[in-house]
């Protein structure tokens, strides 16, 4: 239930802030157009607060936060006295319409740079994207893919981290094949792998002369099935990222777990089941859960001693069926020097950082709706409220940077979308300037009238299905 509250006050947050950056936008605008504003609106709906400015234009915050609005003075949607007929919108040349019109989704652009920019100068910790485990048979594999290669670039750019390297794969979907460009750093992912005793050598841009020889390896892309909304893109190529082993140490039991009622505690070092020697975390895990509800002696090390204890394993139930479960973690091994590291910024290169990957979320947005319309993106992948709601919380709770990263992934795609041509979007309206622009003279209310009931009809059909693949994914 905290988590539910908690998903959703991240959501009316980051809704509330990127719903008064893209309004801000068309007032701010108005303002300079000399269109007199008469209501700045954040949600819908009973007004919460209100306050009125010298310039006669009330701000207010509504009860309903899932969107926003403001009210300009129009006379085609009521009467103005002739005094205030100059600061109609209506009376405005089509320049200025146009831009008070863009200006809403140019802010969310500005925006997300602005908050990069930010994120960038507080300073990211990120994990070099060197390989794990490859799954045997996988597409990964049968490239060439190994264990402890870096991927330094997918395809002709350049990647630094995990989430680069996830969202240039993702721009891959519907080609037949990619290249990405790896570097051998000398880690491994074997069960025995504890602080190898080669350094592992990693890439750096900044010093391409002194890493590793690069080698390029192809991912052919026919058979690549892949659900964003399950799983990432690495996961659907058959690779893992690169993680520190678990020992066979316990790090945590979990209060009236299985092993809590038999005494395991933290610090212990599990040697044997069932007189059974499992040399690594992963087959004690397996023996586990094929034993549900059963009873299993453990060989355990404490203190320097060696002690036999019996527990009674506990039942979860999953989707493939009933598991058993002990209830510890392990300790897991340190991370190799040079593998976690932070990229922080000055002014200067945090605001040309945030240009870029702004650039590179807007060209991926417009990519993947291209591909949605011809098929090679599943219309299973749209997410509404609930997803975001589920993003924003999530991101919320690992800190301020990713919830920085991920108001900036949304407010590109509130822009994106909004730049639609569809008459009920700000970018149908900019469609309509456009034609007024070359023609000399407006499009007709007749025909303005009929793309408002097609443009609903599209945005009530894409919102009921992003809703209806939600609820699938709660259910």
């Amino acid at each position: 239930m905290l988590a539910v509250l908690w998903n959703i006050l991240s959501f009316i947050v980051a809704l509330g802030i990127l719903v008064a950056v893209h309004e801000w936008g068309h007032f701010y605008v108005a303002r300079r157009c000399g269109v007199k504003v008469l209501r700045f609106s954040i949600g819908f709906g009973k007004v919460l607060w209100r306050r009125t400015d010298k310039h006669g234009t009330e701000f207010a915050v509504a009860a309903i936060p899932l969107g926003g609005y403001v009210k300009m003075l129009d006379e085609r949607v009521e009467h103005v006295p002739s005094e205030l007929q100059e600061q109609s919108f209506n009376r405005k040349s089509v320049k200025q319409r146009f831009a008070i019109v863009a200006a809403g989704p140019i802010v969310n652009f500005l925006f997300a740079i602005f908050v990069l920019a930010v994120m960038y100068m507080i300073g990211v910790t990120t994990l070099k994207p060197v390989v794990g485990d490859v799954v045997e048979n996988s597409i990964a594999q049968r490239a060439g893919l190994t264990s402890g290669m870096q991927i330094t670039h997918v395809g002709e750019r350049s990647v630094s981290d995990w989430e680069a390297v996830n969202l240039e794969l993702v721009s891959a979907i519907g080609q037949s094949q990619v290249t990405i460009q790896v570097v051998d750093t000398g880690l491994q992912t074997t069960p025995t792998f504890v602080g190898s005793n080669s350094t592992p050598r990693f890439y750096d841009p900044a010093t391409p002369e002194l890493s590793p020889s690069p080698s390029k390896i192809t991912l052919v892309l026919n058979e690549w099935e892949f659900a964003p909304d399950k799983q990432s893109a690495m996961d659907s190529l058959g690779f893992s990222t690169f993680r520190p082993q678990p020992t066979m140490d316990i790090a945590y039991v979990s209060p009236e777990s299985a092993a809590s009622k038999a005494g395991l505690l933290k610090g212990d070092k599990i040697l044997q089941i069932d007189g059974t020697l499992l040399p690594n975390w992963g087959q004690t895990v397996a023996y586990i859960k094929a034993r549900p509800s059963e009873d299993i002696e453990m060989t355990i090390g404490r203190d320097g001693q060696i002690q036999r204890i019996f527990a009674t394993l506990g039942v979860q139930e999953t989707d493939t069926g009933r598991i058993g479960i002990l209830g510890v973690s392990p300790v897991f091994e340190q991370w190799p020097s040079g593998l976690v590291f932070e990229q922080q910024h000055n002014l200067f290169s945090a605001v040309g950082l945030g240009i870029d990957k702004t650039w590179r979320l807007m060209t991926l947005s417009v990519d993947m709706i291209g591909k949605l319309f011809t098929g090679d993106v599943s219309v299973k992948s749209l997410s509404g409220p609930v997803s975001i709601a589920q993003g924003a919380g999530m991101s919320a709770s690992f800190g301020l940077v990713y919830f920085l990263s991920f108001l900036a992934l949304i407010s590109v795609n509130l822009g994106i979308i909004n730049l639609f041509p569809l008459p009920m979007l700000d970018g149908g309206h900019l469609m309509y300037y456009l034609i007024e622009w070359v023609t000399g003279k407006p499009v007709s209310e007749e025909v303005q009238e009929i793309g408002f009931r097609i443009g609903a009809v599209i945005l009530f059909s894409l919102m009921s299905i992003a809703i209806f693949n939600d609820i699938m994914r709660i259910t």
